[in-house]
């Protein structure tokens, strides 16, 4: 879950206090990385294949997503949150569910989760707007439970075709939710995290083609436990250097 509503911890006072555990774990505060300006950060497709992959993504935007109602959490949401970010991104982020602040915004991963996020991707020496960021669930669960097996059933599917259009390199799946939709086990993200494994396209004009992906832990799990940052960001690192992204000296 990409947050808990309710939270009223200083927001402020706990950013500085991630800060100061990244400083003592060595990290640098998720170290802004400069990428020179020859590194290509999103897909080097041309006008015309960046405006369909656009088209694409807003038609199953409006067509199908925000109009489901395939479960009960339809009847219990404030809007869908879709995802957002480059229709030719190089790198997609999937996480579990949205929370209360995305359930509100319509956005995916904008309360603390997504604030760590961030700072994830800049250390990568990538934006926001580089990278796709969604979820495998486009409606927030009641209290941020955990998503019944219909709901994860109903929802993938549209997660699935998101992946098809924008066709990533690579994609990052935070969280044990996430990877195992993705990956069809029921391995924890201790044992799947590390590593690369093969997500395959079953459906639309890419069928079959397999998409590298990264299991790591989620945002929400690193503000709980700071001690694994350096393990996330030991993931990260191996998806930049697979992407030949530069890698902080």
């Amino acid at each position: 879950m990409t947050d808990c509503a309710g939270d009223s911890q200083d927001v402020p006072s706990a950013l500085w206090m991630e800060l100061e555990t990244d400083r003592l774990l060595g990290l640098r505060a998720w170290p802004l990385l400069e990428t020179p300006s020859a590194v290509l950060k999103t897909q080097p497709v041309d006008a015309t294949e960046l405006a369909a992959r656009t088209d694409g993504l807003h038609r199953l935007d409006v067509g199908k997503v925000r109009i489901c109602s395939k479960c009960g959490l339809a009847g219990t949401r404030t809007q869908t949150v879709f995802g957002q970010g480059h229709a030719a991104a190089r790198i997609v982020f999937v996480g579990e569910a949205p929370g209360f602040e995305e359930d509100r915004q319509g956005l995916a991963f904008v309360g603390r989760a997504g604030q760590l996020l961030t700072r994830m991707i800049a250390a990568m020496g990538l934006d926001r707007e580089d990278v796709f960021i969604g979820n495998v669930l486009k409606c927030r669960p009641p209290n941020n439970r955990t998503p019944a097996a219909d709901e994860i059933a109903n929802c993938c599917p549209y997660l699935f075709e998101q992946i098809g259009i924008i066709d990533p390199e690579v994609i990052v799946a935070l969280g044990a939710p996430a990877a195992q939709t993705l990956l069809n086990t029921r391995d924890g993200i201790g044992r799947l995290r590390g590593r690369f494994h093969d997500f395959v396209l079953l459906e639309g004009p890419a069928a079959g083609k397999t998409i590298p992906l990264m299991p790591t832990f989620h945002p929400a799990y690193l503000l709980r436990s700071p001690d694994q940052k350096r393990k996330a960001w030991e993931d990260l690192q191996a998806v930049m250097e697979f992407l030949r992204l530069p890698l902080p000296e």
